[in-house]
């Protein structure tokens, strides 16, 4: 099993739920990445993962998905010019804990731990997702794990279409229905997930549903049948443009292999000093003892 987490969710949860009086040498807030080293430090002791890795989102105004759609995630504030700071710090820590990380400038962390999960699903390694951003869900496959680890929520393959409302395969047209508010993807009028997760129970892709539209009037589990269809059609161009976008990338061009992707024992000694420089007590220093005591092959 490889531990694939998505960095940017625990460092944002780490910013907000953590006292911000925490300040380095310099006089930086700090807080995020105490916070964040905690919750890695918990994770690994717990899970003991021979295999892990850490992706982290970049500034993507120049993305691939701003070129198909200059608006993805216009609607989005930058980061709190504190937090910026502490996002390196977050990376650095990473590493001092002996974990490979990655980002990128054109791709999203979604698409680092999809091409992960699938490289290493090619190896025989099954993946265990460390996230709450429901768009990772289309990743699971029979073996790997979903865990929403500050809720303490795990679920399997069988378990993303109950959770969900939509299985697996299915989850990148079903946004692709809905559009998604967060990113700012453009998505069907008056088509909810209610209504979308009915209609991915019916067609197994939009390529399916909308070879057979007129199919839709005769759904009875789908309200407004009648006249779905219609909009749909008129919608067309905005739902396979919004299916490029909600499509995580699993092939995106990164260096990693199986061995590259090995916990490596931390360094207790670097830890020591970056933690005396970000003005942390003692807790993490006693974790990072235990975790250098922990098998890492």
């Amino acid at each position: 099993m490889i531990y694939l987490v998505d960095a940017s969710v625990y460092v944002f949860r780490a910013y907000y739920a953590m006292p911000p009086g925490m300040t380095d040498r310099d006089g930086n807030p700090s807080h995020a990445v105490y916070g964040f080293a905690r919750f890695l430090g918990d994770l690994i002791e717990r899970v003991r993962p021979r295999y892990m890795a850490v992706a982290f989102d970049q500034r993507l105004a120049g993305s691939f998905r701003s070129r198909i759609y200059p608006a993805y995630k216009a609607n989005r504030e930058p980061p709190p010019p504190a937090l910026e700071v502490q996002f390196e710090r977050c990376r650095e820590l990473c590493s001092l804990l002996g974990l490979a990380t990655f980002s990128s400038p054109e791709y999203e962390a979604d698409d680092i731990i999809g091409t992960l999960a699938w490289t290493m699903r090619r190896a025989g390694v099954r993946s265990t997702l460390i996230t709450r951003d429901k768009d990772l869900a289309q990743l699971v496959r029979l073996g790997d794990v979903f865990w929403d680890y500050g809720a303490r929520v795990q679920l399997g393959y069988n378990d993303i279409e109950r959770h969900f409302g939509v299985m697996p395969e299915r989850f990148a047209d079903y946004l692709a229905l809905t559009g998604d508010s967060v990113d700012n993807i453009p998505g069907v009028p008056g088509i909810g997930p209610r209504t979308a997760a009915a209609l991915m129970r019916e067609f197994a892709s939009v390529d399916e549903l909308y070879a057979d539209l007129g199919r839709i009037a005769r759904l009875k589990n789908v309200r407004g049948a009648a006249s779905l269809g219609a909009r749909l059609l008129e919608h067309r161009e905005t739902v396979y443009l919004a299916r490029r976008l909600t499509t995580i990338e699993c092939a995106m061009p990164l260096d990693a292999a199986a061995e590259t992707l090995r916990r490596r024992p931390p360094d207790v000694v670097a830890l020591d000093r970056f933690y005396d420089y970000l003005g942390f007590g003692p807790f993490l220093r006693r974790q990072s003892e235990r975790l250098a005591q922990l098998p890492a092959d």
